[in-house]
């Protein structure tokens, strides 16, 4: 297949071809491979990429007004490469980002320096729904509140960009793996040619990582993996990672706390649980200290984590840390804390608790993309562009209801990648969601979830709203 009737953009940045259609240096190889398969060759190993999701029950849930709806994840059978040396920033942009994002949660949950020095105003620490008070004095084994980290990252004309963090139960990792497993058998031996890094080992670093944070004198850690159930839509990751790592899978009526002790119910007894890989929000973890009413959590897990009898990765309270107004500041922490400049540069934001930043959004809203400070996954948000001059009048009212709840941020010229349309080759815009592992040491596999929004124009790369996924090759240069 060629690419003929490729479209490219001079504005926005390809990942594959520079803007006069020649192959970039690290992708020529792939391009060339492309180039000798016919168009029922890629097809094929399209079917069967789709295929093979199908059948080990790849899938996420969408959730709707009426219902929520179980569905395939859809895979693109083109891989996206990057070269070693755009890793190499992206390693070293993620690891410091993390540490800062670690100093600064010790920080805010105890001497909350950061405030004092007047870096980040205290309305914005105490006023976020994310900040937990009854963490205040609380430090996780060897200062680590945040284990498991996915960003988002974006590249545009002028580079790669932090989009956001995710830190309360970051998902998304076993898609990378599966994306991995089946382009590998799809395209075996331009996988070998190309020298690509492996992912598989991601497993094994994950379980190094969750025994490092064990309560002191716990040599050989029971960990379990706490999902909300089969309904939740990582139900598949959920299990999956329980098996990648050697953990129980639990809920937590699984669950229960004894004179601070946390244990699992077993056939045999109780077990006692050293580390808990929580993957269930803050609000329903613990009844007795956040929602009353929450039937997924275990009564007196923080009372158990409080006193160092388990650990709970990521530990309550991380959320404050992603919040999106709070983002803003994350340039502000790794000057503060590491007197460091940031490797990776954030999106300009503009946060509508302030006046000017009200102001701006208002008057601009039809070349803006506005979020609420708390959202994930796509939802409630708006892409000026991409709506109606009524759709934009609608979320200026409830912007101007509650300016706190929302930040606003350019309409960015995500770069896009090639990915096989109904037999053809056509751009689609992509990021990528790297995972950052902190234990006593900071460990990353070579890839991450590469996320690509498969309707034509859209910029939204989230499943939940027509996104897919794509194996990433981080070649060794």
């Amino acid at each position: 297949m060629d690419f003929d009737t490729y479209e490219l953009d001079p504005r926005v940045y390809d990942e594959m071809l520079l803007p006069d259609g020649a192959p970039r240096e690290h992708c020529r190889p792939l391009v060339e491979a492309l180039r000798r398969m016919s168009s029922e060759e890629l097809s094929g190993v399209q079917e069967r990429a789709t295929r093979s999701f199908s059948h080990e029950g790849i899938s996420f849930t969408v959730y709707g007004e009426a219902e929520a709806q179980e569905r395939i994840i859809p895979i693109d059978c083109l891989p996206r490469l990057l070269s070693g040396a755009d890793w190499k920033l992206i390693e070293a942009g993620l690891t410091q980002r993390l540490n800062a994002l670690n100093l600064f949660l010790e920080d805010i949950y105890n001497e909350a320096r950061i405030v004092a020095d007047g870096v980040i105003p205290t309305d914005l620490i105490r006023g976020c729904p994310q900040f937990r008070i009854d963490m205040r004095g609380f430090s996780p084994p060897h200062g680590v509140w945040v284990a498991i980290c996915g960003t988002d990252i974006v590249r545009t004309n002028d580079g790669f960009l932090v989009l956001e963090d995710n830190l309360r139960v970051p998902s998304g990792v076993s898609y990378m793996i599966a994306n991995r497993k089946v382009i590998k058998a799809g395209l075996r031996r331009i996988y070998r040619a190309a020298r690509v890094r492996e992912v598989e080992h991601y497993g094994r670093l994950l379980q190094a990582t969750l025994r490092e944070l064990a309560p002191a004198g716990r040599s050989d850690p029971c960990i379990a993996l706490l999902t909300p159930g089969v309904y939740n839509a990582a139900f598949y990751e959920h299990m999956f990672l329980a098996g990648e790592i050697g953990a129980e899978l639990v809920e937590g009526r699984d669950l229960v706390v004894n004179d601070g002790v946390v244990y699992m119910r077993t056939t045999a007894g109780l077990r006692r649980v050293d580390v808990i890989y929580r993957r269930i929000d803050d609000d329903f973890l613990d009844p007795l200290v956040f929602r009353p009413d929450s039937l997924l959590g275990v009564p007196g897990l923080l009372h158990a984590c409080r006193r160092g009898n388990v650990s709970v990765v990521n530990a309550p309270g991380t959320g404050v840390a992603d919040d999106k107004s709070v983002y803003a500041y994350v340039p502000d922490m790794i000057r503060y804390y590491l007197s460091e400049d940031p490797i990776l540069a954030n999106v300009e934001t503009h946060l509508c608790r302030r006046p000017e930043g009200l102001e701006y959004t208002l008057d601009n809203l039809e070349r803006l993309v506005v979020k609420r400070v708390g959202g994930s996954g796509g939802y409630g948000m708006l892409v000026g562009p991409h709506a109606t001059p009524a759709e934009r009048a609608a979320y200026a009212d409830e912007v101007r209801a509650n300016p706190a709840d929302f930040i606003a941020q350019p309409t960015l010229a995500l770069s896009r990648s090639p990915c096989l349309i109904e037999g053809r080759f056509e751009p689609r815009h992509v990021d990528l969601r790297p995972f950052v592992l902190r234990g006593r040491q900071t460990r990353m596999v070579p890839g991450a979830f590469c996320r690509v929004a498969l309707r034509r124009g859209s910029l939204v790369v989230n499943s939940s709203q027509g996104g897919g996924g794509k194996d990433l090759w981080v070649l060794n240069d």
